[in-house]
């Protein structure tokens, strides 16, 4: 089909009727279908439910430390835990520390810390007139709702197709000691589904902030989140790379299990330099006597080693390809040289990130809820919830079925075109 921007007046307003009578019809049917957050399905869920019979009353809850799980100790999480997640994670194990079930809480207690007692002796940034922070846009709603909860000034930095852009957070870091961190979703981004090439990489760990209190906040969600068996994209390690640049101390690294065993009951980690790490169990002490090490045992006994976890993996896979494989094909179908739109088809992560004509955006969500679907708020993947060109939205295949998601993929792109033909008519 052409290109709508290619059709004359006449030929747009006989497309808006055939368009919208087809609204018409979806409309009377009454869904309701939900894109809105990257949730995993029950199908994903059941997976690991395994896990509830792991330990059993008469199972020997004794961790390699030579400590009952069900009592208190090991403040940093049990060995067997340590070394799941450092697996995962790439790490060594006596870089990591345990947490609970996320590492969104692990991030945000990372930013409080720095707020009321900085960072490795800085002055506590909530005793600053002006903390900063670097965002890659489009990005993730929750890591600017923490900056924005601490009242911290949010600067956006554009992405590209090999993470953000290096040459505006390398100028702003080494003349701003204000900013004092950067969000990072480094492999499978949310939402564009971007993973950061190995240059990007290094020149993160080459960074020379002004201020010393500067750490890269490298939130790995998505790191063995693949599709695709014979298309991954790979990473190369951040700490490594810092390390050899001369800035061990220069990042934080998160991740968790939340999207591989239970959302709400899964293990969380963070990792990085010794320095750091110290720093971090020394507050830790006061904070809490240890995180939940039954469910760290459970995590550790079900999977047994990296090696299950990769194979739990791709049954994940398994369920989510044929999703994102549906969503992508009614975009590609409906939408190809329409010039309407444009998006990424990942082959990791939760989510597909669709930018529509500028200015469309909201509409698009707006007219897709009164078809009964519910997305994503159009500006969420943007500080303060404003997308400047107010064009990105993100798609979210995982959480309903496949049948459903088909139906939402239709509306989607039949929301798409009629705000589009509104857009070209002057009418938006």
């Amino acid at each position: 089909m052409a290109a709508y921007k290619n059709l004359s007046v006449e030929e747009l307003k006989e497309l808006k009727t055939k368009l919208d009578a087809e609204f018409e019809e979806v409309k009377a049917r009454g869904l309701n279908l939900d894109m809105s957050r990257g949730k995993p399905s029950a199908e994903q869920l059941n997976l690991s439910m395994g896990m509830m019979d792991v330990l059993t009353s008469d199972t020997d809850l004794i961790c390699q430390e030579g400590v009952d799980c069900r009592n208190y100790g090991v403040l940093d999480g049990i060995t067997e835990a340590k070394q799941l997640l450092a697996d995962m994670m790439e790490v060594p194990k006596q870089n990591i520390i345990i947490f609970g079930n996320s590492s969104l809480n692990v991030m945000y207690d990372q930013i409080a810390r720095a707020m009321t007692h900085g960072v490795l002796g800085s002055t506590p940034w909530a005793k600053l007139d002006k903390v900063k922070f670097l965002c890659p846009v489009p990005g993730y709603d929750r890591h600017f709702a923490i900056t924005e909860h601490f009242g911290i000034e949010m600067i956006n930095v554009p992405m590209t197709a090999t993470g953000p852009d290096m040459d505006i957070v390398e100028k702003l870091v080494a003349e701003d000691d204000a900013i004092k961190g950067i969000w990072c979703v480094p492999k499978y981004s949310n939402p564009q589904g971007i993973t950061y090439s190995d240059e990007t990489v290094r020149r993160f760990a080459r960074l020379k902030p002004a201020a010393k209190d500067f750490r890269i906040y490298w939130d790995n969600a998505y790191g063995i989140h693949h599709l695709y068996e014979d298309k991954q994209d790979q990473l190369i390690e951040i700490l490594e790379e810092c390390e050899k640049a001369g800035n061990p101390n220069l990042a934080y690294k998160f991740s968790s299990t939340s999207k591989i065993s239970f959302p709400g009951s899964g293990i969380a980690a963070i990792a990085s330099s010794d320095e750091n790490l110290a720093e971090i169990r020394k507050q830790m002490q006061v904070q809490t006597i240890g995180h939940d090490k039954v469910n760290q045992l459970r995590h550790a006994r079900f999977f047994g080693d990296i090696n299950g976890m990769v194979e739990h993996m791709r049954k994940h896979a398994d369920i989510l390809r044929p999703k994102f494989d549906a969503v992508l094909e009614t975009l590609d179908r409906e939408l190809g040289g329409l010039e309407i739109g444009s998006w990424i088809a990942p082959r990791g992560g939760y989510f597909i990130s669709f930018d529509s004509m500028e200015g469309c955006a909201k509409a698009i969500v707006a007219k897709a809820k009164e078809a009964g679907l519910v997305m994503t708020g159009a500006g969420a993947t943007f500080p303060y919830g404003k997308d400047p060109k107010d064009s990105n939205i993100r798609i979210a295949p995982s959480y309903p079925t496949l049948e459903d998601l088909k139906v939402a993929a239709e509306i989607f792109v039949l929301s798409v075109k009629i705000v589009s033909v509104d857009k070209l008519l002057g009418n938006l």
